[in-house]
């Protein structure tokens, strides 16, 4: 039976793609995607030719979901990526993933890079519990009333931010617990990949370029070495 495969691509560094998401997008008869320009980059870098591509992105979603599921019922096979890191996290990807499940066909996940597992790897965090927030409102109040409330459950969140709001974040993080500790990724993976580690006021502080993609994870408050899980009698 036909199948949909959701395929991770990589986040910045093209080496970072896995031998079986390249297997996938060779064999795949389509090859639905977030944008077909980008995408189409990646398969050249891969040396993958001949591909249909169709365009299913968050303003098409919907219809396009259909369309494919219209190719998996001729009995096609088709993968679908996003521009970068793992489809349906904070990327389009979940609504199609229903449409198809509900039309009785198989999904079948490739996984690969995530842009905020990428970042929990390198953060030290010490814990067996994180919330993925994603992208905050860009309403000032909404983004502020979201904070607050990540903050008051002092368990780690890791959210993703654009060079256009990263330190407003940033600064509305400080005004109201300017305490926590947190790991700021740029770039992650790519040329300029930078890490920053400190309290909000410490990472302004060094964050002397403001372009490219950030993402960064909010530690728990601070608690001494014997929080640290008893071993059982």
């Amino acid at each position: 039976m036909s199948k949909l495969y959701i395929v991770a691509t990589p986040i910045g560094n093209l080496d970072d793609i896995t031998l079986r998401a390249i297997n996938t997008l060779r064999d795949a008869d389509v090859i639905a995607c977030e944008d077909t320009r980008h995408t189409q980059n990646l398969l050249n870098h891969l040396e993958i030719t001949g591909k249909r591509l169709i365009a299913c992105h968050a303003h098409n979603e919907a219809a396009s979901s259909q369309g494919i599921i219209g190719l998996l019922s001729q009995g096609l096979s088709v993968a679908y990526c996003s521009d970068a890191g793992t489809p349906g996290v904070s990327d389009p990807g979940s609504r199609l993933v229903r449409a198809v499940r509900e039309a009785g066909f198989d999904v079948v996940p490739i996984p690969g890079a995530s842009a905020s597992v990428t970042l929990i790897s390198a953060s030290g965090l010490n814990g067996k519990t994180f919330t993925f927030e994603g992208f905050l409102s860009p309403k000032s109040g909404r983004r502020k009333s979201r904070l607050q409330e990540l903050l008051s459950r002092e368990e780690a969140f890791i959210i993703y931010e654009s060079p256009f709001r990263i330190l407003k974040t940033l600064g509305e993080l400080r005004d109201l617990d300017d305490t926590r500790h947190l790991v700021l990724g740029r770039e992650m993976t790519k040329a300029f990949e930078q890490f920053i580690y400190g309290t909000p006021s410490e990472v302004i502080s060094q964050l002397k370029v403001v372009k490219g993609e950030f993402a960064l994870v909010v530690l728990p408050p601070s608690k001494n070495d014997s929080s640290e899980d008893e071993e059982e009698e």
